[in-house]
């Protein structure tokens, strides 16, 4: 689900050269989720080894992740921990769709309609523990940092981002983060130039970079203003928003009225006159999730030698990956890091 405010926020394409060298921190959840719902056979199935265990998600994880190390991107990704309370609706609220999801692929499958198969399908995705540990240790045998978040992955990634001098950007196709703070975000994050939609529509997708910074300025407000607005629209933790109020509409109530408190005192005005729905929930404990979020500050970074006997282990020997294709994709990061140690031996003398 996540934020909803692409149609105010101002975005900037970049290339992926332009960020060689630097350190993104990447929503670990949200990435997976994108690889198990697109990486997809077109009747819908999700790659899976002999044994039936989807790889969908190691196969996007692996070669996206390698790709972008070739290219000379520092990756570090974190992943998500307990959940709030308040998220239990955004839950509820997603099981239900997965469940129609499985009803009309079921009806699609019947009627011999790919298509159709493969759009609902996608819906249908599921990550589990198992997945999850995988994940994490395959990204370890590529010699990068995995950190585990106390709650929202986000949250996380979005405070390193802020206090780290060594880190550039977050990395995550949902808008969240910018409630969190994060200096910078960008969107799609992949060499791929296509994507296809939950709509089953193939679009043209380029690196797109958010700042935070030039965010406020254009949209005239401040950080707890646009806090306020994500509450207005709606989040995972108040799932709807205010009903009636869409983006460039809460964004005239968050400007017209700067305090928080006076922001929603106004929306139970508008609400007292019946012009909308009183909220079933209480913006002040969304506001502080946002404005003063549970991270860890007890975090390491490292970028170590890549395991590739034990990449090997997890994909080819325990998945049936093709062995030749992994290798390949190892070889292309281990060039990057040669040329660019010889690079450095050059510029000493």
């Amino acid at each position: 689900m996540g934020l909803q405010i692409g149609e105010i926020v101002p975005k900037q394409e970049i290339t992926i050269e332009s960020l060689k060298d630097k350190t993104i921190v990447v929503d670990g959840f949200n990435a997976l989720y994108q690889f198990l719902s697109n990486i997809r056979q077109p009747d819908g199935t999700p790659l899976m080894d002999s044994k039936q265990r989807v790889t969908s998600h190691l196969s996007g994880l692996f070669y996206r992740t390698t790709n972008l190390m070739a290219k000379g991107i520092k990756l570090v990704y974190v992943f998500d921990g307990q959940k709030s309370e308040l998220k239990q609706k955004t839950i509820e609220m997603r099981e239900k769709r997965k469940e129609i999801a499985r009803e009309k692929y079921g009806g699609a499958r019947e009627e011999g309609k790919e298509d159709e198969m493969f759009k609902f399908s996608r819906q249908t995705s599921r990550l589990n523990d198992e997945m999850i540990e995988e994940s994490k240790q395959l990204l370890e045998a590529l010699g990068l940092s995995v950190i585990q978040a106390p709650e929202e992955g986000e949250a996380q990634a979005s405070y390193m981002a802020k206090h780290d001098p060594e880190i550039y950007a977050v990395a995550s196709q949902d808008y969240d983060s910018l409630l969190f703070g994060a200096p910078r975000l960008i969107q799609n994050l992949t060499l791929a130039k296509k994507r296809t939609l939950a709509s089953g529509n193939v679009v043209t997708i380029q690196p797109e970079l958010i700042e935070f910074e030039a965010l406020l300025n254009h949209l005239s407000i401040n950080h707890e203003q646009l806090i306020c607005l994500g509450i207005l629209v709606g989040t995972d933790f108040n799932p709807g928003g205010v009903k009636g109020i869409g983006q460039k509409k809460a964004l005239g109530i968050v400007t017209q009225n700067e305090a928080p408190v006076l922001i929603f005192d106004y929306m139970a005005k508008l609400a007292a006159e019946g012009k909308v729905p009183y909220p079933d929930f209480k913006w002040e404990e969304i506001f502080s999730i946002f404005k003063t979020p549970n991270v860890t500050k007890d975090y390491k970074i490292e970028f170590k030698k890549i395991d590739k006997e034990k990449i090997k282990e997890i994909l080819v020997k325990e998945h049936e990956f093709n062995e030749e294709r992994v290798e390949n994709a190892i070889a292309k990061i281990l060039e990057m890091e040669e040329s660019k140690k010889q690079k450095t031996i050059k510029d000493f003398f």
